[in-house]
């Protein structure tokens, strides 16, 4: 998954992380305080400004943001669709 490491750039700058080590099966949602309801719209915004797709509202779930993997998967595809 090429788009990996950039997520978790994202990630990480979006949410003030520092150098916090993420993998794929790091958890978010739930897990991390830094992302609440605003930091979650603030980190859809930047994937999109980042990556060049655009997220409808009937598409963000709970479960795209489970894990830094399953986030790295929903942007890989997103990017299949564009």
């Amino acid at each position: 998954m090429p788009q990996f490491s950039q997520v978790c750039q994202i990630l990480r700058s979006t949410l003030a992380l520092g150098q916090l080590p993420l993998t794929e099966d790091t958890p978010l949602l739930g897990s991390l305080p830094e992302l609440d309801s605003m930091a979650v719209a603030n980190l859809i915004v930047a994937l999109e400004q980042h990556f060049g797709f655009e997220v409808r509202d009937d598409e963000i779930s709970a479960r795209h943001f489970a894990t830094v993997g399953t986030l790295a998967s929903f942007v890989a595809s997103k990017m299949a669709l564009s």
